[in-house]
């Protein structure tokens, strides 16, 4: 009873910690995941939380909110970017169906986790931190790893296999709508399969009264509006399968196919129009005497095109002496409509891995393996206006990034209190790219200069990069679990980095994947990141997992770190910035708890409870660093009740005061939100629906960069009186009413 209490205590202090300073966030416990590979911990998302996440969110990245550790950082409806205790995008290894896919874009809007829909997604994993070697790789934050359904063989005796399920959904706040279907046809030995998925929204709403613009100095008039510019999307996704199984030996093939119209972004100054991948995955799973085996091999094709959206292309007023007309097509200020921006990326990656689980004595484990990967870039602007012509802007030209591993891990059980794990990776990347020009050698912002000095140096890098990783476990007894581990881990600079090479403003501002509002210049001469992590995890519980309670502290120290220097220094303004190596360090800790509060005649009941704490810092400035999500918690009642499964969940956020000030990034309040979800399952049939932000709470998104969802983006720094959402952070989303039914057969 005493530790119940306890327990009890830990799950209201997560809240009260954050509320009292004014906080929240989390959204959902959807994918469990540890720091151990090997450790039951890293277990899949349930059923019910998938289901629940397809029903809520087209952002297969969402399924990751609400895990110790991870949070998400803005971008647009299908692409936000995880981050694992402040660690994002290029720093954590994102595998989608063992594929190490890359973002094919200067703004990532293309990043792994886009490329499926929530419907298909069989299971995540996350990897915080101390990341096993056999996982992990040209990362320094950890890894994800994300699985599309498995294929499926009819039971010997059954004959043939039919099975399949179709799905709709329905959210009011931006009137999403999206449906999915999923087929299989199986033999004892064969499996055809096919899955696809559409969604579409319209701009999001914030909560309260939201105004996106307003013309001081025009007889005091103020349009309010809670729209939030640049957050529409659409796109549509299909798998189709294949797998033959002979006894111990698996041979599965994929055919992936994604179609995005659009997906519009409120923190970047240029939009997606289109976006098509195409990929190849082939796998070979092989069950022998010694252990297992896997190989694979996998190509993919992106051909991925930006430009100004509608709300960045036309203004949402005219000037007139009583203030502005909603719906005219022009900028109030020039009386002219913003001209095209057309930006194309071509991304191919070509990749193949093999991986041997060697079973050396029943307490030991050898995993060995190793990974070839080519990657290969064109990004290119044609010109559309004043200061463009005659020729194309050549971002990165004829770009190459290959990879190649080999690996090896230990495992190994002493006895039924220790498991211990001991790996170590050593990694050759190459890149290079070459010549490239602006629009006008002649024209603006010393495009010839520029161009020039870039295509004179040496750009052939080798980077010669080795991981290490230590981790053991303790079982002390029925109730008490301790994990410890140290790693260092090496990732080499990604081709935006290193090779966007102008200093001109409008060029740099379209060079920038984390959404700060500021441009980006490479440098060819970066070095790889270095970090060193220590990190344990406590686990008291009950032993029948009644109860339970998880606290993970951890340290990160970065060496080479890649953050930026300012080439322009204005005060509390958008400015163009250099890619650096400096020094950096994190630390803080996860808290998570889970309690039964028994049964009633109203079902089972349970109280779950998150607080996540992370501080970064540049040494090398003292500066702090960008996108850390500030303290945050959650805490959830749950209630199951025959085929009902309810949640009612307040989320707290501090508020954000410790940023960067190199990139002017943008302080938000705290806020908090209350969130009310259920399902019922009947048969072959399950409904999801519930309520986001159920008091229609107005709050920014703390790392979710900066407003440029509207008016004319090319102007680093618009006149502020004209446009005043400019220097705000993006909007949360305001109350939204959502359902999804989905049907199996």
């Amino acid at each position: 009873m005493q530790q119940k209490m306890i327990v009890a205590a830990v799950l209201l202090a997560m809240t009260g910690a954050t509320y009292a300073a004014e906080t929240a966030t989390m959204d959902e416990v959807m994918v469990t995941g540890k720091t151990m590979a090997p450790l039951p911990a890293n277990s899949p998302i349930s059923e019910q939380n998938i289901a629940s996440k397809r029903a809520n969110s087209s952002d297969t990245a969402n399924m990751l909110d609400g895990q110790p550790g991870v949070s998400l950082n803005g971008a647009g409806g299908v692409s936000s970017l995880p981050s694992i205790h402040g660690l994002a995008d290029d720093r954590i290894r994102t595998k989608l169906d063992g594929m190490d896919l890359i973002s094919s874009c200067p703004n990532h809007m293309n990043p792994p986790l886009s490329y499926v829909d929530p419907s298909n997604v069989e299971s995540i994993k996350v990897y915080a931190g101390v990341t096993p070697v056999s996982v992990g790789g040209d990362s320094i934050g950890g890894a994800i790893v994300a699985e599309t359904r498995s294929s499926e063989f009819a039971a010997p005796g059954q004959g043939v296999l039919v099975k399949g399920e179709v799905g709709a959904f329905y959210r009011s706040n931006n009137q999403a709508v999206g449906a999915n279907v999923a087929a299989t046809l199986a033999t004892e030995t064969l499996n055809i399969s096919y899955s696809g998925a559409t969604a579409k929204a319209d701009n999001y709403t914030a909560g309260g009264n939201f105004k996106t613009y307003d013309f001081t100095g025009r007889v005091g008039h103020t349009l309010p509006r809670d729209e939030v510019g640049s957050t529409a999307y659409q796109t549509r996704n299909h798998t189709i399968g294949m797998a033959f199984k002979n006894e111990g030996h698996l041979f599965e093939a994929k055919l992936g196919l994604q179609d995005m119209p659009y997906q519009l972004y409120p923190n970047q100054r240029m939009d997606m129009l289109d976006n098509q991948q195409k990929s190849v995955n082939l796998r070979y799973l092989g069950q022998l005497d010694w252990g297992s085996l896997e190989a694979r091999a996998y190509n993919e094709k992106v051909d991925h095109f930006m430009d100004f959206g509608a709300d960045k292309r036309f203004w949402y007023g005219t000037a007139s002496a009583s203030g502005p007309t909603d719906g005219a097509p022009c900028s109030p200020i020039s009386g002219t409509c913003a001209a095209g921006m057309p930006m194309y990326t071509e991304g191919k990656t070509t990749g193949a891995s093999i991986k041997a689980d060697i079973e050396l004595t029943e307490q030991d484990l050898l995993r060995v393996g190793g990974e070839i990967q080519q990657y290969r870039l064109n990004d290119w602007w044609p010109p559309s206006g004043a200061n463009m012509y005659p020729g194309t802007f050549w971002n990165i030209k004829d770009g190459q990034r290959d990879r190649a591993a080999l690996f090896g891990e230990w495992e190994a059980r002493k006895d039924e209190q220790w498991m211990t794990l001991l790996g170590a990776r050593v990694e050759q990347v190459k890149m290079d790219a070459g010549d490239v020009v602006g629009y006008n050698p002649a024209g603006m912002g010393n495009q010839g200069t520029d161009a020039n000095a870039f295509n004179a140096i040496d750009r052939k890098k080798t980077d010669n990069n080795w991981d290490m990783t230590a981790l053991a476990r303790y079982t002390a007894n029925a109730q008490y679990d301790i994990e410890f581990g140290a790693a260092h881990k090496v990732r080499s600079p990604n081709m935006y980095e290193r090779y966007t090479w102008s200093t001109w403003q409008m060029a740099a501002l379209m060079n920038n994947f984390v959404g700060d509002g500021n441009g980006y210049v490479g440098d060819v001469n970066l070095k790889p990141e270095q970090a060193n992590t220590l990190s344990a995890t406590f686990d008291w519980h009950d032993a029948d997992s009644s109860w339970g309670v998880k606290v993970t502290p951890y340290y990160t120290k970065v060496t080479d770190y890649i953050d930026a220097r300012q080439v322009t220094t204005l005060a509390n303004k958008f400015n163009v910035l250099k890619y650096v190596n400096q020094s950096a360090r994190l630390y803080g800790f996860d808290l998570s708890g889970h309690m039964a509060l028994g049964e009633s005649s109203w079902g089972e009941w349970e109280a779950t409870g998150l607080l996540n704490y992370t501080n970064g810092k540049n040494e090398t400035t003292g500066d702090g660093l960008y996108n850390i999500m500030p303290l945050n918690s959650k805490l959830a009642l749950n209630q199951n009740m025959g085929g009902w499964n309810n949640s009612a969940e307040l989320v707290l956020v501090q508020a954000k005061t410790t940023v960067s000030a190199t990139r002017n990034e943008i302080k938000t309040p705290g806020y908090g939100l209350i969130n009310l979800r259920g399902s019922y399952a009947w048969k072959q049939v399950s409904v999801n629906f519930g309520v986001e932000n159920l008091l229609d709470k107005f709050y920014y998104l703390p790392t979710g960069g900066a407003y440029t969802g509207q008016g004319t983006t090319m102007s680093i720094n618009p006149p502020s009186g004209n446009y005043p959402q400019w220097g705000t952070a993006v909007p949360g989303m305001g109350r939204s009413i959502y359902t999804g039914l989905n049907y199996k057969f």
